[in-house]
């Protein structure tokens, strides 16, 4: 056994590893990029080493910086973690030519399955069902659209490398094909380094299951059950569970059955994950990842297994802990993942600072893997998601309800996040009858995601209440540092000569002004919202939180006040409201039709258009790249395309302007 481990990874999976590794008495080596001096990833290691700029490409999948500083740390071998290089085959063959072990599989079995095409081919081969769909050598555009006509749509353009839904795009007509199959390559080669895809069909309603398979150098090849992880935005998972609801006994052998097939094929070693397609009760071959995936603590709460453990164990020479009959399922585990993005604006991701983070406790039912700290900085560069949130209970309907209870409990401000579209899955009856499929969000969207309506009175009356006692505070902490502390300019009771004591607080609230009398009492202040009065009382505590009284209703609310707004955290919800000053001068909105603005920011990578080019409502304008992804700004109104500001290649910041549109007289517009 190794004694010190360098951890190729950041991030909550960095955090993770870390963890396993000192409770087995294993030191730790962390890697940062610029952007992470300061990381939690950092902090959770014995020793970190600097590895380059922000930018992935020069650090965290810089295989030569990697190398360089497990050597410098004297680590005897590697942990890769999941994304960056964790599918990577020259950087498992960098490691054993710098005589460190690879903590993961065998480099010919990455090679293997790191292209699906060949995957596939192999699956074939070994008897495992596929999907009907293309996966040749030939990666002309006409072949492939040629394969889509053979296959007929819709279909599923995939990178033959990576996962995570990077690249991926489903495709319903024939004249569509040609654009998406161009960014779709643009976007693997970005992500992977490998622009190759395969062409599928598009199965409509199909469940995404998988089963976790581990083999060691000793013969010995099992697997841990399955997950279902069918509800996904931008083909990308946000909740999964073990073991996957509906399943019967027969199903879930035959599956598990399949993919240990699947990892002897390909004299797999160590942690792999084979994803399969599910309509009814027939399955289809996906994809094998290489690595430990996102997902794997739903497997670890039902089996009671540590899997980082065992993939360290197994790399060291040592046979597996148990074997097939061994393992049983114990009881039923969800999580969630909470992302930096905003559902309503089609989850874009989201940046800025972390103003407060209060994740909820663990305990035997309760997990929480997070790489991020209050007062951290969200970025372009890096994958957006915060934390993973894991329950587990008896069965499905108790550990649900544990879900709901902790996702309430969580309390989130500075960026936009899922949170609320979260706890509206977990309340949402489909999901609680296990009728998902990965069409769920789509289907359900205007529940999951409803369009934003006026703040409620309870969330007005607790950030008015906030807001009187902070002054007060802050009032009183003046009065003992002056030298006069019973001067009347420090009181903040409200009191006027010859009127009665109250004043009027402003609140902005999505444009919206709303001005809420307030009355000071002896004890407390009666406000006067649009719903009518409520008696308010409450106590600001050092942890942040506040004990909020409403006509004698107690319950803990959250409000962190920052740069002339504040974000009210309630029931699992966060609130974010501007304070108006009465000086300030009217509020405008500048966003008019002639302009095209970043989202968020990010690179240009694409222009479709010219200036001077005429174009119609809808049409693409610009791809943006931003955490991983590309984005597409549209054309916001019928129009004609005017000054272009900026250039593939360039970094634009969030509300750059990025061409000038000048939309044609009487056309409904939007800003982009």
């Amino acid at each position: 056994m190794f004694d010190k481990i360098l951890i190729a990874n950041r991030g909550e999976i960095a955090c993770r590893i870390a963890r396993t590794a000192r409770r087995m008495g294993l030191r730790t080596v962390a890697v940062y990029s610029t952007a992470d001096v300061r990381a939690a990833h950092v902090a959770a290691a014995d020793e970190a080493y600097p590895i380059g700029p922000a930018e992935p490409t020069q650090s965290y999948l810089n295989i030569d910086a990697m190398i360089a500083a497990a050597r410098k740390a004297g680590a005897q071998a590697v942990h890769p973690g999941y994304g960056f290089l964790a599918e990577n085959a020259d950087f498992a063959a960098a490691c054993a030519a710098a005589d460190l072990v690879f903590i993961g599989p065998p480099v010919e079995a990455i090679r293997a399955m790191g292209s699906k095409s060949a995957a596939k081919a192999l699956m074939e081969k070994a008897g495992v069902p596929l999907v009907p769909g293309y996966h040749g050598a030939d990666q002309s555009p006409a072949r492939l659209a040629a394969a889509a006509d053979e296959i007929g749509f819709p279909v599923l353009i995939k990178p033959s490398a990576g996962g995570g839904g990077k690249g991926m795009r489903i495709v319903h007509r024939r004249e569509d094909f040609a654009a998406a199959l161009d960014s779709a390559k643009r976007e693997a080669q970005a992500a992977f380094g490998d622009d190759r895809v395969l062409i599928e069909a598009y199965l409509t309603h199909p469940r995404h299951v998988e089963v976790q398979i581990f083999a060691d150098t000793h013969g010995h090849v099992i697997h841990l059950f399955e997950r279902d992880c069918s509800v996904q935005r931008r083909y990308q998972k946000v909740m999964e569970e073990a073991p996957a609801p509906g399943l019967t006994a027969q199903h879930r052998t035959a599956m598990g059955d399949a993919a240990v097939a699947a990892a002897r094929a390909v004299d797999y070693v160590g942690a792999g994950t084979v994803e399969f397609i599910v309509t009814g009760e027939r399955f289809y071959f996906m994809e094998m990842n290489t690595r430990l995936q996102v997902e794997h603590p739903v497997s670890e709460m039902i089996t009671g297994q540590d899997l980082v453990e065992w993939q360290i164990r197994v790399a060291a020479g040592e046979p597996l802990p148990c074997g097939q009959d061994d393992l049983t399922i114990t009881g039923h585990a969800i999580e969630a993942r909470l992302y930096a993005e905003d559902p309503a604006r089609d989850f874009l991701p989201a940046t800025g600072r972390l103003s407060h983070l209060h994740l909820p406790a663990e305990d035997a039912h309760v997990r929480v893997d997070s790489g991020v700290r209050a007062g951290d900085e969200i970025t372009v560069y890096y994958d957006p998601m915060l934390a993973k949130v894991i329950v587990w209970d008896r069965d499905r309907t108790s550990a649900l309800v544990r879900l709901r209870r902790v996702l309430a409990e969580t309390r989130i401000a500075g960026v936009a996040t899922n949170l609320s579209f979260l706890a509206a899955v977990a309340a949402h009856p489909a999901f609680a009858a296990g009728a998902v499929d990965t069409g769920f969000i789509e289907r359900h969207k205007a529940e999951l995601i409803p369009v934003p309506g006026p703040v409620s009175d309870e969330v007005l009356a607790v950030a008015s209440l906030a807001e009187l006692l902070l002054r007060r505070a802050e009032a009183k902490a003046q009065a003992r540092r002056s030298s006069e502390p019973f001067s009347p300019w420090f009181d903040s009771s409200g009191w006027r000569l010859n009127v009665d004591t109250h004043s009027i607080l402003s609140l902005r609230d999505n444009g919206r002004e709303i001005d809420i009398t307030v009355y000071y009492l002896s004890n407390g202040y009666r406000l006067v919202l649009p719903g009518g009065e409520v008696e308010a009382r409450g106590e600001l505590c050092e942890d942040g939180s506040l004990l909020v009284d409403l006509d004698g209703r107690r319950f803990t609310a959250a409000v962190v006040r920052e740069r002339g707004a504040m974000t009210v955290m309630l029931h699992g919800g966060a609130h974010r409201l501007e304070i108006v000053d009465p000086l300030e001068s009217a509020h405008g909105d500048d966003v008019g039709a002639d302009r095209v603005a970043a989202p968020m920011p990010g690179k240009v990578v694409k222009l479709h258009v010219e200036s001077g080019q005429t174009v119609s409502r809808g049409a693409p304008l610009i791809v943006l790249e931003a955490m991983k992804m590309e984005h597409t700004l549209v054309a916001p109104a019928d129009g004609t395309v005017g000054e272009i500001y900026y250039r593939p290649g360039d970094l634009v910041e969030e509300g750059a302007e990025l061409l000038s549109f000048d939309p044609t007289s009487g056309s409904p517009s939007a800003a982009a």
